[in-house]
């Protein structure tokens, strides 16, 4: 004999697993954008473009870079003016931690195995080294003078600082730590490395006008310029490899370059004094940062198929968001 009873059991849990799974496959990452004015962070979902939540406490003290980890738990934020990285964690939206660093934190960025997080200070001309596991400093290398942006290569074997004032690329050996230095453009503010980790894409924000320096990682050595905006700031690659994204902040508006012509193919006019930009992991979508000179902010968001604004989001004062701001997978 059917028990309809437990037949009606199974398929209340049935139901149940279908709604959580249809839950998980429309969830979408989640944007954190650093109010250097208003001393907190706003919480992008980017399947709704909706503010789900404001993460606020003391110790954000002008948080400016952001990087997420690959598993899309934690957010590392630097304070600028705190001499501080205040960590985030992202299923409470609460800080659990405040990790002191070198004298003012900028850029930030996170290994490939989600284990180090390496902190530019901009102040001391160091890069902070951070223990995931225990939030505290393994490590501190001197870079040159005024570092700003950092990135990682995928193998995880080598970091690529950006020193302002020194118009060079400080490039750690993540094994030993040591450091060789290289010529870029003037005033060199963001990096990214490619998917492929062939190539590092330099946006040299003193050189007018705007240029973006294309280095070799085998050779550390620059093999193209592609002229862009003025003021270039931010800088980030799609997840093909295909596109470069750069935000110019003195003209308000994004530079996209084709990687394998090293030309612009499109320039987007976008909000006030953009500064941070990031890609979405599907590549569909690339968030810019309006920093609208402290003021009431946006976040712009450009169409990677048609690469026109399809959305603006209104944010906090004076945003940044100079990093990987989006997280890496959906939480």
């Amino acid at each position: 004999m059917i028990n309809k009873q437990r037949l009606r059991s199974i398929a209340l849990v049935s139901a149940a697993m279908i709604f959580m799974l249809v839950s998980i496959a429309g969830s979408a990452p989640y944007a954190y954008i650093t109010n250097s004015g208003s001393n907190n962070v706003s919480v992008i979902d980017t399947a709704t473009n909706n503010i789900t939540a404001i993460v606020s406490a003391s110790t954000l003290n002008n948080p400016y870079g952001v990087t997420v980890t690959p598993d899309g738990k934690k957010v590392y934020v630097t304070n600028l003016n705190g001499n501080t990285v205040s960590v985030i964690n992202t299923k409470t939206n609460t800080i659990t931690t405040t990790v002191p660093v070198g004298n003012g934190p900028f850029g930030a960025a996170v290994t490939p195995d989600g284990k180090k997080v390496y902190v530019a200070n901009s102040d001391d001309g160091t890069v902070s080294v951070i223990n995931t596991k225990t939030n505290t400093i393994t490590t501190t290398v001197p870079v040159g003078n005024v570092p700003f942006g950092v990135a990682v290569t995928p193998d995880g074997k080598k970091v690529y600082v950006t020193n302002a004032d020194d118009g060079t690329v400080s490039v750690i050996n993540t094994k030993t730590n040591t450091v060789t230095n290289m010529p870029v453009g003037d005033g060199p503010f963001g990096v990214v490395v490619t998917p492929d980790g062939k190539n590092v894409y330099v946006a040299n924000n003193y050189d007018y006008p705007g240029d973006v320096s294309v280095v070799n990682t085998t050779t550390n050595t620059v093999t193209d310029t592609v002229l862009v905006g003025t003021g270039p700031s931010g800088v980030v690659v799609t997840p093909d490899g295909i596109s470069v994204y750069v935000a110019n902040s003195d003209d308000d508006t994004v530079s996209v370059i084709n990687t394998t012509t090293n030309t612009v193919t499109s320039t987007v006019p976008v909000g006030f004094v953009p500064r941070g930009v990031t890609v979405t992991p599907d590549g569909k979508k690339v968030y810019v940062v309006n920093y609208n000179g402290g003021n009431p902010g946006t976040v712009s968001i450009i169409d990677t198929t048609t690469n026109t604004v399809t959305a603006t989001i209104n944010v906090g004062n004076g945003p940044t968001a100079f990093g990987q701001f989006v997280s890496p997978v959906s939480i």
